[in-house]
């Protein structure tokens, strides 16, 4: 990364200047480099000098001059800085030699090959997925696609709660609310079989009982309950992979909560447990009976804390286990700090599946986990992750994140729209599985659909669908984790603007100025190959044929042998394998157009981009490069024209389109979003 060569280098200057002044450094100096707005301050700039005055008690400009004449002397940045200048009250402003960075390969830091385990989407097996679960599992799949893209190995789990109150309940349902009505798949049928019970346990109290009855059947696992249980959840999990296989989601494993209790992995963890002070059975209060987390006075007070005191159980009085006592188990082993595992076999081609029986396979034993999990669930993470520092392994607990995001809501004209009562005027209404309120990601996909298929002209390249799918992703990832998405029908389906779809189109746009360069290189090449042979002029054919790109190097060397026919097969040959080449780097044009400048200097940044995303798992950090990316081409694309003009410019800016293409390719990958020849 280029910013990283110029941050090293500088680092090393400000030791030398300690150095050479006889004075100590300070121990831990952060040394900011940014890319100003306006590059007439500079591609890099940096206020080292301004914080260290107080340090060196000189004035800023003297320690800027000292560290430029060091900057100045650093092999690594030798070249690919065309100038260093100091400017009042001491910044340093560095500006690139483009050529010299065109022509240099950097690399991201390496990621070491570390084992990183990805928890996401782990939606309940008990209804069809709605746009809330869809935001989970695109930012859990673009972390996915970011961390492999920085060389960590990665593996992707699916964590399934078949022994949750929720799946409890669409059994109840399932075996005491009679519904009848049109449903092409199964979820769907219980979407509404769950709202139903939940109306029924609101009308008649006294049948909440049926859930504890059927959860315990549940975690016994032995009855015609059970197996009942285990096939609703079964079908319904189908059906989600299925769904998420449509936006390009996949998974290696899926993690059933109950094979956690049936291999004995929340015994291993009670007995581990049992052993620090911090887990013990109240013997009275509210709490009497239950197995919790103690927590010390100053985490036990506050607002929150009666409202979190539930999170901190992890057996309840009845015997029956929370949720955040099976997820300790479950990250005890993801880290390999159990004596226990799974056995695998595969649920479907490429994705496996914990169960009773199977064989040995070697998942787990991750040196990172990372969970996305929305906001609401941050208290009952802070319990696993203490969990793991009283069991003492601290280490593992740092290595363990939480990417916590906001819920996605519904516009009160998107609520309306699906029959609910807006007339209190809230700017948002909250999605409801119990009162079956939501918007089914099949239903969004096919709105979407429709809306693009009616308002495209070329039904050509890809598909309505496949757009739709890309343009609901990009939606959904585009947001800052921790913003609400206020859902809205109407600008979900707009395809201009910071969409994937324009993007896309972009992508497509340079795709198509590439091809049309090629078919008119191929052309002149060709050209000169016919006139030679009219004339039985070889050497007129190379004269011309040497003004084309250099894909056409072959039909000159053909035609200056004399054989205008073999000049002609070459030709065509060149301009195929100049389509799937890099462009090789041209001589670039002085000075630089302030569009192909701006243009340049985000390309430069793709790497510093990804490389942040990683470390602060930020998928919305892609998306705005992304975006800015796309419009700094389109204003190079309408400022600049790319096939008229001078050969050196032409060529410059056909590399600068082709590599804006690449870049934007990856960009693309790294979203999960495809790259269309046309649109």
């Amino acid at each position: 990364m280029l910013s990283q060569l110029i941050r090293t280098s500088l680092e090393q200057s400000v030791q030398q200047v300690f150095s050479s002044l006889s004075a100590a450094a300070p121990e831990h100096l952060t040394i900011a480099l940014e890319q100003p707005a306006n590059p007439d301050f500079g591609d890099y700039s940096s206020n080292i000098a301004m914080q260290l005055a107080k340090v060196l008690r000189k004035a800023p400009m003297a320690i800027a001059e000292l560290i430029t004449a060091e900057l100045g002397q650093q092999e690594a940045i030798k070249g690919l800085l065309q100038r260093i200048e100091v400017a009042a009250p001491g910044f340093i402003n560095m500006y690139v030699n483009w050529q010299e960075w065109a022509n240099h390969s950097f690399e991201l830091p390496p990621g070491n090959g570390n084992k990183v385990i990805i928890e996401h989407t782990s939606v309940n097996p008990n209804k069809s997925m709605h746009i809330g679960h869809l935001r989970n599992s695109c930012i859990g799949d673009a972390l996915v696609r970011i961390l492999k893209k920085t060389g960590y190995d990665v593996e992707v789990h699916n964590y399934v709660d078949d022994l949750g109150n929720q799946l409890a309940d669409t059994v109840v349902g399932l075996m005491n609310v009679p519904l009848a009505g049109d449903h092409v798949r199964f979820g769907d049928y219980c979407w509404d079989i769950y709202a139903g019970i939940n109306k029924e346990y609101e009308l008649h109290p006294e049948t909440v009982h049926k859930r504890t009855e059927i959860l315990h059947a549940l975690e016994e696992g032995n009855s015609n309950t059970a197996w009942l249980g285990s096939l609703v959840a079964e079908r319904i999990v189908r059906e989600h992979v299925e769904e998420m296989k449509n936006f390009g989601i996949t998974y290696d494993l899926l993690v059933w909560e109950s094979s956690i209790l049936k291999e004995g992995f929340w015994s291993s963890a009670f007995a581990l447990l049992e052993q620090t002070a911090v887990f013990v059975q109240e013997t009275e209060g509210k709490l009497e009976g239950c197995w919790i987390l103690k927590q010390s006075a100053a985490e036990g007070t506050g607002a929150d804390s009666e409202e979190h005191q539930k999170d901190k159980v992890l057996v309840r009085s009845n015997g029956i286990l929370t949720y955040t006592a099976k997820d300790i188990a479950y990250h005890l082993w993801k880290f390999g700090l159990l004596d226990k595992n799974f056995s695998y076999s595969e649920f479907n081609a490429g994705v496996w599946t914990t169960g009773p029986s199977g064989q040995q396979m070697p998942f787990g034993e991750a040196d990172m986990v990372v969970n996305v999990i929305d906001y609401r669930q941050e208290y009952p993470q802070a319990m696993v992750k203490q969990a793991l520092e009283v069991l003492g392994y601290a280490g593992q607990a740092g290595k363990l994140h939480h990417v916590s995001y906001g819920v996605v809501s519904l516009s009160p004209a998107s609520a309306a729209e699906l029959g609910i009562d807006t007339s209190d005027g809230k700017t948002s209404y909250a999605m409801s599985g119990r009162q079956g309120i939501g918007i089914k990601v099949t239903e969004l996909v096919q709105l979407m659909e429709n809306t693009i298929e009616a308002t495209r002209s070329d039904k050509n390249g890809l598909s309505s669908r496949l757009i739709a799918t890309a343009a609901i992703r990009y939606y959904l990832l585009r947001f800052n984790l921790g913003t609400e998405i206020v859902f809205d029908f109407k600008q979900a389906t707009e395809i201009s603007g910071n969409t994937g779809v324009y993007l896309m189109y972009t992508y497509a746009r340079a795709g198509s100025v590439l091809s049309k360069a090629a078919g008119m290189e191929a052309g002149a090449v060709l050209g000169a190959a016919a006139a030679a042979t009219l004339k039985t002029d070889a050497m007129s054919a190379v004269n011309t044929a040497a003004r084309a790109v250099l894909a056409a190097d072959t039909a000159v060397d053909a035609a200056a042998d004399g054989t205008a026919d073999a000049a002609v097969d070459a030709a065509a040959e060149g301009a195929a394998d100049a389509a799937s080449e890099p462009a090789a780097v041209p001589d670039f044009p002085a000075p630089l157009d302030k569009a192909e400048l701006a243009l340049l200097r985000h390309l430069s940044i793709w790497q510093d981009t990804l490389y942040s995303a990683s470390i602060e798992l930020t998928p919305n950090t892609i998306c705005n490069y992304a975006h800015t990316l796309a419009s700094l081409f389109n204003n190079f694309y309408s400022a600049c024209p790319i096939l008229k003009g001078e050969q050196l410019t032409i060529r410059f800016r056909l590399w600068l389109t082709s590599t804006f293409q690449e870049t934007l390719g990856e960009v693309l990958e790294v979203l999960g979003l495809p790259k269309p020849e046309r649109m």
